[in-house]
């Protein structure tokens, strides 16, 4: 591989620096005609990129993993996970690389780390490469969670390789480009663990520190703060998911991140008739990953992540036991604080609580039976606050236990003395109108992998607008028709 003449980013590499042993230094495998697909220009300035110089030639080498940018040091990261309950002690980067990591325009650290980039020491049999459809879900979903609020991954580009990838068909190969707040997993701490090595696992801790909750630095004890830190983003992370309906799909520990924010998006999708009981991922076969089981799975992979911690936390196995649990015992808390406090945001409530935890839960609970649409369901009952004709009792086919519910709900709004046009106008601002509906995301990505963007450059400026109700966009605001059958979505690998 050649080296790039000049910067167009300027690159970092304490991961690198500092933590030997958790990596192997590996490069790309060459593309042999690489096209951009999908460039993210907004990421790319946050990034202090030019993305005029990033879609030249030059640029798009840099992006198919072709050119090897000055200052970067790409390394495939290793680390385990529980996959399905199961533990794997060596899974790693197998088609992935961290190329090094940028200061954006604020100071902040980001990794760029490539997916789809060919073989490496950890690819295990697999052939390294990713096709155009499971990256351009990466890069939509993506966005739609950045624009939702919802701490996440981002994409920075998508580009066609040239050549081809067997999967159960012949696919078009692509390379992925991920921003990340950091790739560090409770799979890397798991992996620093089983290397025996302690000092190993102190210089991860310490750099999981620095790098994403500096504060824990300055307590007392510095690795019990970290679980602490890293439990409460995580109890807030899955909270946000909950709120707009997303399930993850496949929440090994591998694919939970100590920075709190929400990475690889393969078997995942947007629920639309609510049922906590919901499952997409193909391979979920038990509904260990279901909608409903989110939060207990995050509690259980941070027991995994404590596990990892506690030598540091305290030499004494059985108090470091202790303060864990303490810790990992107040998720709950913290999870059921977050989705009641956005829960009652989506029903307009902003006053002290009074009944609305049952409000909340008996309007979830008359979903389920008749599979009402939970995204529509919340932006309807803004409008209904507006007057004229329910389109939130019209998404009920048996109304009249939703007219009962009804009826409590506004008795509550009239407690807090709520003004019906500024709640509506609240409401809307919380809960979204267009989501990546899995039939319109399945529909621009068999277009994009036919060579057609347009369908995938079209979701992705809705999903990034959100809450703005736009004419001629009611298509996009709908559930999936009743012709496009069970949902299933696959790990794309």
């Amino acid at each position: 591989m050649s080296v790039a003449a000049r910067p167009l980013l300027q690159f970092d590499n304490t991961f690198v620096r500092d933590l030997p042993g958790l990596y192997e230094p590996w490069e790309a495998a060459r593309a042999p005609a690489p096209r951009l697909l999908a460039l993210n220009d907004g990421l790319a300035e946050e990034l202090g990129a030019d993305p005029a110089a990033l879609r030249t030639g030059e640029g798009v080498a840099i992006l198919a993993g072709n050119t090897v940018p000055e200052g970067a040091s790409p390394v495939a990261q290793a680390y385990s996970g529980h996959q399905f309950g199961g533990f794997s002690p060596r899974l790693g980067d197998g088609r992935a690389l961290l190329l090094g990591e940028v200061l954006d325009v604020r100071g902040h650290r980001r990794d760029l780390h490539f997916k789809g980039s060919g073989r490496t020491p950890f690819a295990r049999g697999a052939d390294g490469r990713a096709a155009v459809g499971p990256m351009l879900r990466e890069y939509v979903v993506g966005e739609a969670m950045h624009a939702l609020g919802i701490p996440t991954t981002r994409a920075l580009a998508v580009v066609a390789t040239g050549e081809n990838v067997v999967r159960e068909t012949v696919l078009p190969g692509a390379v992925l480009t991920r921003v990340a707040a950091s790739h560090l997993r409770v799979g890397t701490f798991q992996y620093a663990a089983l290397t025996r090595d302690p000092a190993l696992v102190r210089r991860l801790a310490d750099h999981a520190i620095a790098r994403h909750h500096p504060a824990a630095a300055e307590a007392a004890n510095p690795y019990l703060a970290l679980f602490e830190h890293v439990t409460r983003a995580q109890a807030d992370l899955i909270a946000r998911w909950m709120l707009v309906g997303f399930i993850h799909g496949v929440m090994n520990t591998d694919n939970m991140t100590i920075s709190g924010e929400t990475i690889d998006y393969g078997p995942c999708a947007f629920m639309e008739a609510y049922d906590p009981a919901t499952v997409f991922s193909s391979i979920d076969h038990g509904g260990r990953y279901a909608f409903g089981n989110q939060p207990s799975v995050a509690q259980w992979n941070l027991a995994r992540f404590a596990e990892t911690l506690l030598t540091l936390i305290d030499a004494d196995q059985e108090a470091a036991i202790a303060a864990a649990t303490g810790v990992l015992n107040a998720f709950t808390d913290r999870f059921d604080a977050r989705f009641a406090e956005g829960m009652r945001a989506k029903i307009g409530l902003a006053g002290d609580p009074g009944d609305d935890g049952a409000l909340i839960a008996d309007l979830l609970a008359l979903m389920v039976p008749q599979g009402v649409d939970f995204t529509s369901l919340f932006r309807a009952l803004a409008t209904t606050l507006r007057g004229g004709p329910s389109p939130a009792r019209d998404l009920f086919a048996d109304r009249a236990p939703f007219d009962a519910w009804s009826e409590r709900w506004r008795a509550e709004l009239a407690r807090e003395g709520r003004d019906p046009a500024a709640t509506a106008a609240a409401m809307d601002a919380v809960n979204p109108v267009y989501i990546p509906r899995n039939h319109l995301v399945e529909e621009a990505l068999a277009a994009a992998t036919a060579g057609d963007m347009a369908p995938f450059d079209r979701l992705v400026d809705v999903v990034t607008r959100p809450f703005e109700e736009r004419d001629g966009l009611e298509t996009y605001a709908e559930p999936a028709p009743d012709g496009f059958g069970t949902y299933v979505t696959y790990c794309g690998t």
